[in-house]
């Protein structure tokens, strides 16, 4: 199929001509870093969004998942499907902070790097095949950690593991967690799959989204108790007419959060904000759910959303401050097409309060001036043809640098150190002219609710090599560790790697030496060009310190095996001072 330069593909079943329903991400910018303001929230933000409280429209209790997957019979792929892309189909307009960054760690650290504790192989497409007779493209490859397992879910496929690599269950089929399910479209292979383990209730979360319409639904499974492969309360939430593309979830005290970018049947496009009764869903019980609806065709308020809207996720166990408000954060690009006229983070306040009557409200609640960061990364012949690879010489073979998402990349991850809150995020930036670096920030929320950007910098020491698709999170101590993705066009293969700084170390600095988890030794010759959407960095509540990161990689045998051959690595780490 022909690319749009604001379209994107999944392509299903490599060498056929069809296009997956895995719709895919978005293409808009995105970034943030330290300001040197604090900006006033926009005079729209007065401006009340109205709620809808509803229920779920169907919920009920699974066997033991275990033989849930091995009764399910192979559910189909989800019919072909291509959503557009909200904005211009012009080339991005050039200007504002074009071509600069602002905030760049062009030096690696100095402190001695970190060794993995474990690492081993995760899902790969060949389970795609396997399980399905299909390849797919891009993995958005996802995982979390509990207390005794790692569970991991990529397009079309999940697992179950031991903390020591051991395949407790699966590969399975994405749509076998919702065999026999009374919404049909959760029992397909529709993908964007998220998983999440509530460390307060210790229960798993295993979601996809439905693509094929004309009703859609958020699919979510928790796990009746803390064993990742047992039985599953199994619900379906309504998005109505609008596809809810790039589902992001998060854990709070009482409620569990989704976003989504909403495509309507015409030409209707906004973010999707989502409050799910937690309580209800942990006993299996019917839930209700708050919604929003945030109209991105409304001039004033596209620049505020962007591509999307981050829930925080919470680490740790200790509860964010009774009644405070949800933060959902996006980011800004002034040199994008968006209407924005500062680079910036945009904060949003969701407040729930569950009883007889549900209160809630969406409210944004301040816009953080962030240092100057550029995502209109120079691609071509199309938008996601950016990052080349050792022996491509065909541009139209090379990676999907992200950088063009008007939004920051999962998680939001969330701590309540008393004195203040802490948020920290990621999201790929050009560095400098045409080499992707990893822009990462920590906000702080105090006492009286006030936003600030503690700390931000773009991670890109300066030897040619590509960082992008990045994960982060911070331990009980306060350090925080980033993932991410590596190549260059001569020697660096698609690998994986990461990096970190302690709570004491100078601010802005990732000051640990590199580390690398996995050494690529292939690489991606699909045309689709298409890179995951998005990874993940978890902490371990088992001790609040141990380190968990899943990305995608190459080798050459599975180059050979496949156009897009895809392995996923998992791996975990400590890092310094953490005990």
């Amino acid at each position: 199929m022909t690319k749009h330069p604001y379209l994107g593909t999944r392509r299903l079943g490599i060498g056929l001509a069809a296009v997956s329903a895995l719709v895919l991400g978005t293409l808009a910018p995105g970034a943030v870093g330290t300001p040197a303001i604090e900006a006033k929230a926009p005079s729209n933000a007065a401006k009340p969004l109205v709620a809808r409280v509803s229920h779920d429209v169907a919920h009920d209790t699974t066997a033991p998942l275990r033989q849930l997957v091995k009764q399910a019979k192979s559910s189909p792929v989800a019919n072909a499907r291509v959503v557009p892309e909200h904005g211009s189909v012009a080339p991005a307009p050039r200007g504002g902070t074009s071509g600069g960054d602002a905030a760049v760690q062009a030096a690696n650290g100095t402190q001695p790097s970190v060794k993995t504790i474990q690492n081993f192989e995760g899902l790969s497409n060949q389970d795609n095949f396997d399980v399905l007779g299909t390849r797919v493209n891009p993995p958005d490859p996802n995982g979390a950690v509990g207390p005794t397992q790692y569970v991991e879910m990529v397009n079309l496929t999940f697992a179950v593991y031991s903390k020591t690599g051991k395949l407790k269950l699966g590969p399975a089929s994405l749509g076998s967690l919702w065999a026999g399910f009374s919404v049909p479209d959760c029992a397909r292979n529709a993908g964007d799959p998220v998983v999440l383990h509530d460390q307060l209730a210790d229960r798993w979360i295993l979601t996809q989204f439905t693509s094929v319409g004309p009703e859609y639904w958020n699919c979510v499974a928790i796990s009746k108790t803390p064993d990742a492969t047992g039985a599953y309360f199994r619900y379906a939430f309504s998005t109505g007419v609008n596809f809810p593309d790039y589902p992001k979830y998060g854990v709070w005290s009482d409620t569990y959060t989704i976003t989504t970018r909403e495509f309507g049947p015409t030409t209707e496009y906004g973010i999707g904000v989502y409050g799910l009764e937690k309580s209800k869903m942990l006993k299996g019980k019917n839930a209700r759910v708050v919604s929003y609806y945030i109209d991105g065709n409304v001039p004033e308020n596209l620049p505020l959303v962007g591509d999307g809207l981050l829930p925080a996720d919470i680490d740790g166990t200790k509860l964010p401050p009774d009644g405070s408000a949800i933060p959902l954060v996006g980011s800004q690009d002034d040199d994008w097409s968006y209407g924005a006229t500062s680079d910036a983070l945009n904060v949003w306040n969701l407040k729930v309060k569950w009883g007889d009557q549900v209160k809630s409200s969406l409210k944004l609640a301040d816009q953080l001036a962030v240092k100057p960061f550029d995502t209109n990364f120079p691609c071509a012949p199309d938008s996601r043809d950016c990052l080349a690879q050792p022996g491509i010489t065909n541009p139209s073979q090379f990676l999907d640098t992200l950088a063009t998402r008007q939004r920051v990349t999962f998680r939001l991850g969330y701590r309540n150190f008393g004195k203040y809150e802490s948020l920290v995020t990621n999201q790929t930036v050009e560095s400098r002219p045409g080499v992707a670096g990893a822009r990462w920030y920590e906000l702080r929320r105090d006492a009286a609710g006030a936003y600030s950007v503690h700390q931000q910098s773009t991670y890109s020491p300066k030897d040619g090599i590509n960082r992008w698709m990045g994960s982060i999170a911070e331990n009980k101590k306060g350090s925080i560790a980033l993932g991410y993705s590596v190549v260059n066009p001569t020697d660096v293969y698609p690998g994986i790697r990461f990096t970190g700084r302690s709570k004491s170390d100078p601010l802005n600095k990732m000051t640990l030496k590199e580390s690398k988890i996995v050494k690529g030794t292939g690489v991606q010759t699909d045309t689709n060009s298409r890179w995951g959407d998005y990874t993940a960095m978890t902490v371990d509540p088992s001790d609040d310190c141990t380190m968990w990161y899943v990305n995608e990689y190459y080798t050459a045998e599975s180059q050979a095996s496949s156009s897009v051959g895809w392995l996923t690595r998992i791996a975990s780490f400590k890092m310094p001072g953490c005990v």
